[in-house]
């Protein structure tokens, strides 16, 4: 008998513990991506790391920064100011991939610059940044900045 009310007690347990963990696990961003505008970076080289790069036609280049958890807010900017050459930006979230980010999506030729912002916050964790260079005529150089 008392085996049997053990199992009991172990099997309502479990119940209210199995919700809390699925609850965890199928957290939902809503992630809102939009031309960054006027936003600026901060100066402080520890919080905006920037990059140089070059690309060419069909190559793609990763770069990846750990988000914080209580981050709401990401900037990034990718600005290589040739409106002849085309390239592309994929942002790769640890839950979901965002984009890809073509020249003409912020208005500006020659750069893509967004904001993504989640007011829950983003999900924490290694972002990644993919770059491809999808329409490039010879060598593009290019500057890289995220906070």
């Amino acid at each position: 008998m008392n085996l049997y009310r053990i199992a009991i007690i172990i099997v309502v347990a479990a119940a209210f513990l199995i919700p809390t963990v699925a609850a965890q696990e199928t957290e939902i961003h809503s992630y809102i991506v939009t031309p960054a505008g006027d936003a600026i970076l901060e100066d402080n080289p520890s919080f905006t790391p920037m990059t140089t790069g070059s690309i060419v036609q069909g190559e793609t280049n990763w770069y990846s920064t750990y988000v914080a958890a209580g981050t709401t807010e990401l900037i990034i900017d990718l600005n290589w100011g040739d409106a002849a050459n085309s390239l592309r930006l994929t942002v790769h979230a640890p839950d979901a991939v965002l984009g890809p980010y073509y020249d003409a999506y912020d208005g500006v030729n020659g750069r893509i610059y967004l904001r993504i912002k989640d007011y829950a916050g983003l999900h924490p964790g290694t972002w990644r940044f993919e770059i491809y260079g999808d329409k490039v005529a010879g060598i593009q150089d290019y500057t890289f900045v995220w906070q």
